[in-house]
């Protein structure tokens, strides 16, 4: 790729399939200037060091994470987007977690963004600039959680092959006691069945979002007159 064709959202894409592919650590400006054919000069025109480059990433990757304010939907509709968005990201980058561990997060434009949109519809749930901004980290957190910890798929760089790890989970828990461990040789039972990721993002933002209406509902009921 020619030098002066090179942006920096064709540079982020690249790393974030980089990174994807062969983790976190293959991701410099060495190697992405390899991959787009470029000199390592040509990519500081755009990023001056790694912990920009890392910005970059984390400000493409979440570009599409953020409410429609002029929608007519309520609050717990756009939140719930936002939070399906967030899941749909990490899934579809699974770098993205460790780089949101790695960078100021806070200094990426499209964070602070999603972070000002969350902000702007739990207060309007009833809870303080503060309080939004506990429940927005909870939600952040509670997303690099739920992908994190994928029940039913082997752990990511393992070497496992699905899948043979999936009859040797159901191996090791059917032979637990049954005396001591019931409940743990029922769910071996169903590493038998093939696996439904998308039931079980929907069941976890399910959960993630029941506690934030809940406690709303609980606001409003304690000041009807605000409400």
């Amino acid at each position: 790729m020619a030098a002066e064709r090179l942006s920096r959202a064709t540079v982020a894409e690249t790393a974030l399939r980089l990174g994807d592919e062969q983790g976190l650590e293959a991701v410099t400006i060495r190697r992405l200037a390899q991959e787009l054919g470029v000199t390592p000069m040509a990519l500081y025109w755009h990023f001056k060091n790694k912990e920009e480059l890392f910005l970059g990433v984390v400000d493409h990757a979440l570009a599409d994470v953020r409410a429609d304010r002029s929608a007519a939907d309520p609050w717990p509709v756009q939140l719930r987007s936002m939070v399906e968005s967030l899941v749909e990201a990490m899934r579809r980058h699974p770098i993205l977690p460790d780089l949101l561990h790695q960078s100021d997060k806070a200094r990426a434009n499209s964070f602070s963004r999603a972070t000002e949109d969350v902000l702007v519809l739990l207060t309007q749930a009833g809870f303080t600039p503060q309080e939004g901004y506990w429940i927005g980290s909870h939600l952040l957190h509670g997303v690099i959680g739920l992908v994190h910890a994928q029940v039913e798929t082997p752990p990511r760089n393992g070497g496992w092959e699905v899948n043979e790890w999936r009859r040797m989970r159901r191996i090791e828990l059917e032979c637990l006691p049954m005396d001591q461990f019931p409940m743990m040789v029922q769910i071996g039972a169903t590493y038998a069945a093939e696996p439904d990721p998308e039931r079980y993002y929907t069941f976890g933002v399910d959960l993630l979002m029941a506690g934030v209406e809940s406690m709303a509902r609980g606001r409003s009921a304690a000041d009807p007159v605000s409400s």
